[in-house]
């Protein structure tokens, strides 16, 4: 396969194909970062919160299985060779989350909803995707590793699974204490057990994320090229894919190019198979003001955690770094903040 397609052309395949997938769980599985949370804040339903956590159990078995089987080399990855800046994570993540809730979706939901036809959300994406390049390499990037300072090649990984092994704990034994109890703790409500499609759509966001790792992992040691070990986010691979539709000329495929890309078209088929798929577009200004907004502060917030819902809220989980669960906390936080903003107003109760 490398010798037929080349090295960047196989992982942004391997990104698409996972794209795809996590397309198809967003359209048909209704997997949705925000609206686990508002389901939890003001359903009284936490299905979609506990298949969240099956998708990290899984992702984080996959990881570490394949670790112990000599498939994967987690302490390569960004998340744990960049040195933890605690402040950035909460305070990216808080921002992430507030500018989720003002969107009403998160950079994997409007990549989802465009594919379901939804125009509104190209905006959020174009938005966003710009957003994050502004702060990353844009004008305030000087000032944002200025406040929040970025160092690489950390003298020890940045994870929770390289930390135990100092005291003798094998990577395969904490990857399967970790994600037994995500997956004991997913599983403990009957209801959600009798739910198969809850179930069945966690393990398909699992194993993408695990996918893209092992994908990208093969072809960076086994090809002559030095492509970078990744799975999926949706944050700068949204400005990469921008990026990239106005300088393909002169730029290659990259697995953040198709996993973008893979995302919308696996959305589209999901919507068409179950009959939603319709062009909407936004009738409020004063609705499209607010998503614009939030889709700018989601950008910027996404770079200073080093990653959105799916980013830290999956991928770095599947690898034990020690950003994740602070970033997830963040970024449900925030989120509330927001909804609470929107749906409950900030007038004392009388």
């Amino acid at each position: 396969m490398l010798e037929a397609l080349g090295d960047a052309n196989t992982v942004a395949l391997i990104g698409f194909t996972g794209g795809i997938a996590l397309g198809l769980a967003a359209r048909i599985g209704r997997f949705c970062t925000l609206g686990a949370i508002e389901d939890v804040l003001y359903g009284a339903d936490d299905l979609r919160l506990r298949m969240w956590a099956i998708a990290i159990g899984v992702a984080i078995l996959g990881v570490h299985v394949s670790i112990g089987a000599g498939l994967f080399e987690s302490v390569e990855t960004a998340y744990l060779t960049r040195v933890w800046n605690p402040f950035g994570t909460v305070i990216g993540g808080l921002l992430f989350g507030y500018g989720m809730a003002l969107s009403g979706n998160c950079g994997y939901g409007a990549l989802a909803r465009l594919g379901g036809g939804d125009l509104r959300s190209f905006v959020i994406v174009l938005v966003m995707g710009l957003s994050a390049y502004f702060v990353m390499s844009g004008p305030l990037a000087h000032a944002r590793v200025w406040l929040f300072p970025v160092e690489e090649n950390a003298t020890s990984p940045q994870g929770f699974t390289q930390l135990l092994e100092l005291y003798g704990v094998s990577p395969m034994v904490t990857g399967l204490a970790f994600a037994s109890a995500l997956l004991v703790l997913a599983l403990s409500k009957a209801e959600m057990r009798k739910s198969f499609r809850h179930i069945a759509w966690g393990i398909v966001v699992g194993l993408a994320v695990v996918s893209g790792w092992l994908g990208t992992y093969w072809v960076a040691t086994t090809g002559f090229d030095a492509e970078p070990i990744e799975t999926h986010t949706f944050a700068a691979p949204i400005g990469d894919t921008i990026f990239y539709s106005m300088t393909a000329s002169a730029t290659a495929l990259s697995f953040s190019v198709g996993s973008v890309l893979g995302v919308v078209v696996g959305a589209a088929v999901g919507s068409y198979s179950k009959g939603h798929f319709r062009w909407e577009a936004c009738e409020d200004p004063r609705e499209l003001r607010r998503q614009i907004l939030g889709a700018a502060i989601m950008g910027p917030g996404a770079i200073l955690a080093v990653g959105c819902s799916v980013g830290q809220g999956i991928s770095a989980f599947s690898v034990l770094a020690y950003s994740a669960p602070v970033a997830f906390i963040s970024i449900f936080a925030g989120a509330a903040f927001g909804l609470k903003q929107l749906i409950t107003g900030f007038a004392p109760a009388e």
